[in-house]
């Protein structure tokens, strides 16, 4: 167990949440590709363990861990099995509580363009599995 009181492994029907901190993450009904693709600097992506209800604890834990000085707009939630049909992983990474990330990002030194275009479609078919809440 985690300090968290959570399971180290991340089951695949676990629900996980991806803050928007940006109005180019999602559209009126849909969370955009982009919303997923990982941080160069970490080559992974911070998600929450967290589903969409209850909606009060999903604000909390987006703004005590995830704001810093951005605001929160909404979250995408998605399943862990989601982002593994993707051809990724959900690794736990606490801290922060709860804290996880999506690991297994394409890397092509050689051939940025390729990995761009590689690490678009993966998070194209988990943004298709998210679905957009709002804040």
């Amino acid at each position: 167990m985690l300090p968290s009181g959570l399971p180290e492994v991340v089951a695949d029907d676990e629900d996980l949440a991806r803050f928007l901190t940006s109005s180019s993450q999602f559209t009126a009904s849909a969370v955009k590709p982009v919303a997923f693709l990982p941080v160069p600097r970490d080559r992974e992506t911070s998600m929450f363990r967290h589903g969409s209800e209850p909606r009060a604890a999903l604000w909390e834990v987006g703004d005590e861990y995830a704001a810093g000085s951005r605001t929160i707009h909404g979250a995408a939630i998605v399943t862990a099995g989601a982002i593994g049909r993707a051809g990724l992983d959900v690794c736990s990474d606490e801290p922060p509580p709860r804290h996880a990330t999506i690991r297994g990002w394409p890397w092509l030194e050689d051939d940025p363009a390729l990995q761009k275009a590689k690490q678009k479609e993966r998070a194209a078919r988990v943004a298709r599995e998210a679905k957009l809440v709002r804040r």
